[in-house]
């Protein structure tokens, strides 16, 4: 996996710019942030958006991949000052469960989501090197 940094560029914060893989890829449909049991425990924004991440590394790992083979994730978020006002928590959330690897990411404000209750939703591309 390349990290792809243009000279000259501002190095991007809690994502990367682009990456460049080849291997196997992994496509993680949007999860949102319920349980196993498709079941909310919390309507907190941060909350939501760790279990969502639990989520995509639990389905990874069915194909043998691990988070620090994620190349993309992109953020559906409800309410981009829910996304604002929790960034320190959600920082620490996805620090515990991604750890210090960062892929390119978006995050697009939504009207709303086919599941009642849902905050957020969050798609995850993997490579898994050969």
């Amino acid at each position: 996996m390349q990290f792809l940094q243009p000279p000259g560029w501002k190095r991007a914060r809690g994502y990367s710019n682009g990456i460049a893989a080849r291997g196997e890829v992994i496509v993680v449909a949007g999860q949102v942030g319920w349980n196993e049991r498709e079941e909310f425990t919390s309507d907190d924004f941060a909350e939501q958006a760790a279990q969502a991440l639990k989520n995509i590394v639990t389905i990874l790992a069915q194909a043998g991949a691990r988070a620090e083979h994620l190349v993309r994730l992109t953020w559906f978020i409800a309410d981009k000052q829910d996304y604002f006002a929790g960034q320190q928590k959600l920082g620490a959330h996805y620090r515990e469960i991604i750890g210090d690897h960062y892929p390119v990411m978006s995050v697009i404000e939504v009207r709303g989501f086919i599941e009642d209750g849902a905050r957020l939703e969050i798609e995850a591309t993997a490579i898994v090197p050969d």
